[in-house]
């Protein structure tokens, strides 16, 4: 796993977005076991406390369940996901416009843009 952490802004919410992605991808299964705060915290080599904080997050948002008798498991609520994948999805073509537009890009040039690259 990637963990592309930078000093832009806290550790936290990054391995947050890092895990986010990795559920909504299926790296970890809807009802699967999740790994421990230790595990994660070693793999990502960050302090135990951030991670549970990152997990806690997680927790709150409800893409992750806590058992207490069995650890963290992935939620199953689809619609859940699903909405959380066009959030971020919509966000980051928010982002893309933006940024073609500060390059004098209009829409239709952006999207005849992009067929053509999918040609490619």
């Amino acid at each position: 796993m990637a963990w592309n952490l930078d000093d832009s802004r806290p550790i936290w919410p990054q391995i947050k977005d890092i895990l986010t992605r990795d559920i909504l991808s299926g790296k970890y299964e809807m009802g699967g076991h999740f790994p421990t705060v230790r595990d994660l915290a070693e793999t990502a080599q960050v302090n135990r406390n951030t991670m549970q904080r990152a997990l806690s997050e997680l927790e709150n948002d409800g893409i992750i369940i806590s058992n207490r008798t069995a650890g963290r498991t992935v939620t199953t609520d689809e619609k859940l996901l699903s909405d959380i994948r066009k959030s971020i999805a919509g966000q980051s073509i928010e982002t893309f416009k933006s940024e073609m537009a500060q390059l004098g890009f209009t829409l239709d040039e952006v999207i005849a843009m992009m067929k053509e690259n999918n040609k490619e």
